[in-house]
């Protein structure tokens, strides 16, 4: 009588080996993250240079680094400041766009695993972001855009996906070429 425990055995120890090898190292989803963070931050910020002041005339261009300081402490808090509303809004933008960021490296083993594009993610992870952050504002601050209506959410929608698209390619490289050096 044959067993097939030893092919068995193989298999799931093969299994459990690409597993491994799909799994990046904490040190490397940080990384990845904390880079593509920073990147997805000066790509938003492009973004609202162009759409927000060039196009819609919704702020002067000086007012994009201190626009997360009025929306977190209010406007009143973001005026007598003074100069440190930029460096206050500057920390705020890019420690939450690294955090986000650094969030997408860890989930995106999941989604690469099953075989979904980093793009096609990133744009639900844009929706999930804004709404997840407005809603945040809205109970920190009175001093925000009205989030109910469309234009604003379609624009906010806009402006994370100029944030999660190359946000999801850089993790999306990163993580596979540490993929590659962990399985040789």
């Amino acid at each position: 009588m044959s067993s097939n425990i030893n092919v068995r055995g193989k298999e799931l120890d093969r299994r459990s080996q690409n597993n491994a090898a799909a799994r990046p190292p904490f040190s490397r989803i940080i990384h990845a993250g904390a880079a593509a963070g920073l990147a997805g931050a000066v790509v938003i910020w492009i973004y609202e240079a162009l759409i927000w002041v060039g196009v819609q005339h919704l702020m002067p261009l000086a007012g994009i680094p201190r626009n997360a300081t009025g929306l977190v402490f209010g406007k009143a808090f973001q005026e007598s400041i003074g100069i440190w509303a930029y460096v206050i809004g500057t920390a705020i933008h890019f420690v939450f766009a690294i955090g986000w960021g650094v969030l997408f490296a860890a989930i995106w083993p999941y989604f690469r695993r099953r075989g979904y594009e980093a793009t096609f993610v990133a744009l639900f992870y844009a929706i999930f972001a804004w709404i997840v952050m407005h809603v945040a504002i809205a109970i920190a601050s009175d001093n925000h855009p009205n989030y109910l209506d469309p234009i604003v959410i379609i624009g906010g929608f806009m402006s994370h996906f100029c944030f999660t698209v190359p946000l999801a390619l850089i993790v999306k490289r990163m993580l596979a070429s540490g993929a590659v050096e962990s399985a040789s």
